[in-house]
């Protein structure tokens, strides 16, 4: 956001503070038309037997509309309403990060403190760790979700607060020094879950009920820190099922911070209302709630206190969305207009954030910019590529600088992006294409004679991320990598395997996973993660993993 946007989003909340008050809340209701066009968005899910949405827009405090779309429980045949209760994911972060600046206004603590000061069993780094780094995703500590993940954890595991911050403890290193990159980890709400509860003396779901959740009136919105627990209402999660319908997806997790509030499109609305007249703080704390950080090179970052601070078709921004197991959430504010929509989802395949866009358009269409250059271009008619010019673009693509590799295929004529069967693309040039869901742009620079082919993926406000084709890799003995690794810091161990051609990895129960030879030495996953091993005298001696939000993450070979 601009500083000129982003100070009249900041005025737009003052002057709401100032004129709002519960006895002032008017509902302005949305016209019939508006209400029918917002039906039509969620259409898909409007029916028996289909998991679905708890919509609501929320105008001065008050609800415009509210629906529900689909069922709650598809076992009992109940239907989603605005009081259902979800689980909002990283929806949740924006309370962790409240609870933070509610205890730093206290005097309990300061946002430049180590973080070692409040959890001491960290391994420490070579560059301090703050509990300001955590809030903001530049601590560079690896992703304990991910972490769990490698190590072959299901999220219908039973797991506990204690479980998860002793495995971050034993990561001897970070992903990159801290302040120098912004990578989203949950690894650092968990930790400010943590010293919430260490710094206060109870838990962050006891703290958050007693400052945030009770004093607002939210009376069916908590952190689930016990998975026994009964929650009157709440909409079971869910995914697709192969060969059809739907199979039921839950967690078990305990840990709180990054994750676990449960909540309802009703209950939203009195936090949403705190956002503009605070009960619960007040406007100094939610301007520094709203505001982004900064590297240490000075690039400005998009993100807050649990908050994604932006703009949709030129109007400012503040949301963030969530998700976990069969849940999705997003909770979508337009400040200069007092208006905020919120889509809380039970089916793992939808897009809360896509869909509250959808209904921004409907509410705010004579406010809104005309759409993004990749929103436009996903609407232009499709162009015809001869199969020969897009069997050129496929491979796989290295990233110039950082990032995950890119996989490009044509399968039936149509080019694909991402691993395994890949989205379909449509091209709008020769040279450019765009996913079903608009947001980026697939872009194919011409090729300089004898360079490698190049690729942008290209997004609204951001510089573009380049990428290099990579040429094909010579003849690898797959025998030479096959054997078991250890690592100490997850605490796990992969089996690797020379299968049918190909290398495949399996840790505990999990099926194996298959693997692309891509140069000497290193191989694609077919989750997309990468896998480099080291020889020592020509022999396989250990293997370094990076996985998205875990980089160098160390395997020694038994």
């Amino acid at each position: 956001m601009t500083p000129r946007l982003l100070a009249a989003a900041r005025t737009a909340t003052l002057i709401a503070v100032l004129c709002f008050s519960p006895a002032n809340a008017v509902g302005q209701a949305l016209s019939s038309e508006m209400r029918a066009n917002i039906d039509k968005i969620f259409a898909a899910f409007d029916k028996s037997g289909s998991p679905g949405c708890a919509m609501a827009v929320y105008r001065n405090g008050a609800i415009a509309y509210t629906r529900g779309y689909g069922e709650a429980s598809l076992e009992h045949g109940v239907s989603i309403t605005s009081r259902t209760v979800f689980d909002i994911g990283s929806t949740s972060k924006q309370f962790t990060a409240f609870s933070i600046l509610l205890l730093e206004r206290d005097g309990k603590l300061s946002l430049d403190d180590d973080v070692r000061k409040h959890v001491p069993e960290l391994q420490p780094t070579a560059r301090t760790v703050t509990i300001r780094h955590l809030m903001l995703h530049t601590s560079g500590l690896r992703d304990y979700l991910t972490l769990w993940s490698l190590a072959g954890m299901k999220t219908e595991n039973w797991t506990t607060q204690r479980d998860a911050v002793r495995l971050v403890a034993r990561q001897k290193q970070p992903n990159f020094p801290a302040g120098e990159e912004w990578l989203y980890s949950n690894t650092g709400y968990l930790l400010l879950g943590e010293i919430v509860a260490r710094v206060s003396g109870r838990s962050l779901a006891e703290f958050a009920a007693e400052r945030i959740f009770q004093p607002l009136g939210m009376d069916h919105t908590f952190y689930l820190d016990d998975h026994t627990r009964v929650v009157p209402g709440k909409a079971e999660g869910y995914g697709p099922r192969r060969g059809g319908g739907f199979s039921v997806e839950m967690s078990d997790f305990e840990q709180t911070g990054d994750g676990a509030v449960q909540t309802s499109v009703e209950d939203l609305l009195l936090w949403d209302r705190n956002f503009y007249w605070p009960k619960v703080g007040d406007s100094a704390l939610l301007e520094k709630a709203q505001t982004v950080g900064v590297l240490h090179n000075g690039k400005k970052l998009d993100y807050g206190a649990g908050l994604r601070i932006g703009t949709y078709r030129g109007l400012p921004t503040v949301r963030h969305g969530g998700s976990w197991a069969g849940y999705r959430a997003e909770l979508l504010r337009f400040p200069q207009s007092q208006t905020s929509i919120a889509c809380l989802c039970n089916l793992g395949t939808a897009n809360p954030s896509a869909l509250a866009d959808r209904v921004a358009d409907v509410v705010l269409a004579d406010l809104l910019q005309p759409r993004s250059s990749q929103a436009a271009a996903a609407a232009q008619p499709e162009v015809k590529v001869p199969v020969e010019q897009l069997a050129a673009l496929a491979g796989i693509y290295e990233p110039v600088k950082s990032g995950a590799f890119r996989r490009f295929v044509l399968k039936d004529g149509v080019l694909r992006m991402g691993m395994g069967e890949g989205q379909p693309l449509k091209a709008v040039a020769a040279d450019r294409f765009v996913p079903t869901a608009p947001g980026i742009e697939v872009y194919f620079p011409p090729a300089a004679r004898g360079t490698a082919r190049e690729l942008q993926i290209i997004r609204e406000g951001a510089e573009p991320e380049r990428y290099r084709l990579l040429p094909p890799p010579g003849p690898q003995k797959l025998e030479d990598f096959a054997g078991r690794y250890y690592s100490e810091e997850l605490d796990a161990t992969w089996t690797f395997a020379a299968e049918s051609g190909r290398l495949t990895s399996r840790v505990l129960n999990d099926p194996p996973l298959g693997y692309l030879h891509i140069k000497a030495d290193s191989f694609l996953a077919d989750n997309g993660m990468v896998v480099r091993f080291e020889r020592e005298s020509g022999k396989i001696q250990r293997a370094s993993v990076q996985a998205g939000r875990v980089t160098n993450l160390v395997f020694e070979r038994r």
